[in-house]
């Protein structure tokens, strides 16, 4: 349908019945071409000619069906496809007619080889010539400064280029429908500058269709078709066909703006249709293939331009961005608290973001700068986008569209940016825009009801007279960097308060672990002065039987005493033992048995220095568990030493084994020790010892010698 439509445009236009069929209609497939031209449709196997389109017989040969392709080209044109197998499109050698020479463009299409063939130009210029003159406008292009000089260049270079009484920029907008935003025409010809098009003046299909085939040109819109011969043969698609015949809604569509020759020259911007290059002119105007080509290789470069400013646009609003983030992070300070932050940087917030207005709402807290509704409104407003913004982002230029009750302040607040921070109450940042009037100009009323005609269901519009309307309850759009910099502006707020909350718990665990340490050190302290104190008193009384048991004068007496004295001595070692570990809590009793072993013969006749073996399984063990075992362990050896060798050396075994939950304690001697139960203090020592383990004795004959068995838990129950 027409030519192009960019920014601001109606977005929500009707779509009336025909324009819904107009895009059902298969414009790929009209089953004829423009009498301008001639193709020729050939078997790709056997290049042999079974169909075609226009004036063959007057231009090439009369007996042009079953004919062999080559020889009615005169040239080889499996060959040249052969060298170029990645091209769907190949341009072939001019070829000769009867009266005329023809351009020649061959294309791949489902098992067949499509010809086409229009009338060269008399002249053309050099190669040189045309190469000077893409520079030149490739030059131009790239010298533009910003979007809009670099749209009026090329509006101008096509003009020059292609001849045509008015040639327009025209870009697609993100509803599809066009904004002409650049435009060069003579003087005679009325002008669609800054008007809009809505979408149905181009359906889809044949939006589709213009990044498939690039340049498309009707030399005369009152052509009369030129159907395929023979009739009756499958439906064709020309998609690529530079000689497509048109819609007849397009060509009276046309009619209707008073053109009589038209050239569309695809944009195309990474794949995506950005714009058209359209040429209107008020006479039939041809645009031959080299023409064509030039259109098409300049309509590329000059989407890489594109491409290029707006990149450049949106890497300059980054920028901005982020020197306003920075800014205003650098007012947080070492102080992050939220409420004394927005009520000092409120405003910089606000026009970090280009917005009218910003509010912070947090549970009953509310914090506005700039121009914004009024509190109740903003409540309101936080309440519609608190469930929205939980993970992402909300924007909108028409909250009206969204939340029915904002139209009372959409002069205010007629776009919203909100955003939420996960702090222990949430809070909601939004910043608010006010509406922008917008008046837009239209290449006809989009709104104008046409009547239906049963008799004619396709029908394109009548006038193109401008009509303005104005769009209210919206705002200017937000773009994607700014939707990102809210974001990041949350996400690096709630990042410095946690860091802020961490700083505070890590000063007060700092302080409790120097208060615990002090209490480690003055118990410490303690534990060593009891020790001191306890070995003291052990020593005292040690030294005290010593005495007593010199003077008594009664050797059974004496004895006693002596041995209280060594059974002292073992409780002495055992409790400086424990008290030398590092660890109080538990012990590997192992470690512990071997240490106190040594320190026993250490209090022994030197004899006895190889006389102790110890076959010791790691077990970890409570200290005060382990406390027990040693007293245990000191009593089995001094009886091993009292009644298996009468007060001499002789081999002691000390085992420690581990079965599951329980340990085993096994103390065996060789010599002629005494079994079965005694009714002695030491006896009496060790039942009691075991009993607080919670474990068993066993004595058993070890041949010779006497073998004493303790097993308990490893832990208390």
């Amino acid at each position: 349908m027409p030519g192009p439509v960019p920014d601001g445009a109606v977005r929500d236009a009707p779509r009336p019945p025909d324009i819904l069929s107009c895009e059902r209609e298969a414009i790929q497939l009209p089953g004829s071409i423009q009498p301008h031209g001639m193709i020729l449709i050939a078997d790709a196997a056997t290049l042999t000619i079974g169909a075609g389109a226009g004036d063959i017989e007057a231009s090439l040969s009369p007996r042009w069906l079953g004919a062999h392709l080559d020889d009615m080209l005169g040239q080889s044109v499996a060959t040249q496809i052969e060298a170029r197998p990645g091209q769907a499109t190949i341009a072939l050698a001019r070829v000769d007619g009867i009266d005329t020479v023809f351009d020649a463009i061959a294309h791949r299409s489902a098992g067949s080889i499509i010809v086409e063939l229009e009338p060269a130009p008399a002249t053309m210029p050099s190669a040189i010539e045309m190469l000077s003159a893409m520079e030149e406008a490739a030059a131009a292009f790239e010298q533009a400064f910003g979007l809009h000089d670099l749209c009026e260049r090329a509006a101008e270079t096509f003009r020059r280029l292609t001849g045509f009484d008015r040639v327009m920029v025209y870009r697609f907008l993100d509803d599809d429908a066009g904004v002409v935003v650049a435009e060069d025409r003579d003087p005679a010809q009325r002008t669609f500058l800054n008007q809009h098009f809505p979408a149905s003046d181009i359906p889809r299909q044949a939006r589709a269709l213009y990044v498939r085939n690039r340049v498309r040109v009707i030399p005369d819109i009152a052509y009369a078709p030129a159907p395929l011969r023979p009739a009756g043969g499958p439906p064709l698609d020309m998609s690529d066909l530079a000689l497509r015949s048109v819609s007849p809604v397009h060509l009276e569509y046309l009619a209707n703006m008073g053109v009589a020759a038209s050239a569309s020259v695809s944009i195309v911007r990474d794949g995506a249709l950005w714009g058209l290059i359209a040429c209107h002119n008020a006479t039939p105007k041809r645009l031959p293939l080299h023409l064509r080509m030039a259109c098409r290789a300049l309509a590329g470069s000059l989407a890489r331009q594109i491409r290029a400013k707006e990149d450049a646009e949106l890497y300059r609003e980054r920028i901005r961005l982020r020197t306003a983030e920075d800014a205003v992070i650098l007012r947080l300070g070492s102080d992050t608290a939220l409420s004394p932050f927005f009520a000092t940087v409120g405003d910089d917030v606000r026009r970090m973001l280009g917005a009218d207005g910003f509010a912070a709402v947090r549970g009953g807290e509310l914090f506005v700068a700039g121009r914004a509704p009024g509190h109740e409104d903003i409540r309101m407003i936080a309440a519609h986008v608190a469930d929205l913004t939980r993970t992402l982002p909300f924007s909108t230029d028409r909250l009206s569209d969204h939340l029915a009750g904002a139209a009372a302040c959409q002069g205010l607040a007629s776009g919203v940016l909100a955003v939420t921070m996960p702090t222990d109450e949430p809070t909601i940042l939004v910043w608010l825009r006010a509406e922008q009037v917008e008046v837009v100009n239209w290449a006809g009323n989009p709104h104008k009801h046409v009547p239906l005609d049963p008799h004619r269901p396709l029908s394109p519009r009548a006038s193109f007279e401008s009509w303005s309307e104005a769009v209210r309850g919206r705002s200017v759009a937000w773009t994607v960097h700014e939707v990102e910099a809210a974001g990041r502006l949350a996400r690096t707020l709630f990042d410095a308060r946690q860091h802020r909350r961490l700083s505070e718990v890590n000063h007060e665990l700092t302080a409790t672990i120097a208060d615990n340490e002090s209490l480690l050190m003055q118990k410490d302290y303690l534990i060593k002065e009891v020790h001191h104190r306890v070995q003291n008193s052990l020593q005292l009384v040690s030294a005290f039987l010593g005495m007593q048991g010199r003077e008594v004068g009664n050797a059974v007496v004496t004895e006693h005493l002596a041995e209280a004295q060594r059974r002292l001595s073992a409780v002495a070692m055992v409790h400086r033992r424990l008290h030398s570990d590092e660890h109080l809590q538990a012990i590997d009793l192992a470690r512990y048995i071997g240490d106190l072993c040594t320190e026993i013969k250490s209090t022994m006749d030197p004899a006895w220095g190889e006389q102790i073996q110890l076959d010791l399984a790691p077990v970890l063990m409570r200290t005060d568990r382990a406390v027990h075992i040693g007293l245990i362990l000191t009593e089995l050896v001094i009886n091993a030493n009292k009644y298996a060798y009468a007060g001499g050396a002789g081999p002691i075994t000390i085992a420690l084994e581990q079965q599951r939950t329980r340990f085993s304690l096994i103390v065996s001697d060789r010599g002629g020790g005494k079994s079965g139960r005694s009714s002695g203090f030491g006896s009496r020592m060790l039942v009691s010892l075991v009993a607080r383990l919670a474990g068993t004795i066993e004595e058993s004959d070890n041949r010779p010698g006497l073998r004493v068995t303790i097993v308990a838990p490893i832990s208390e129950a």
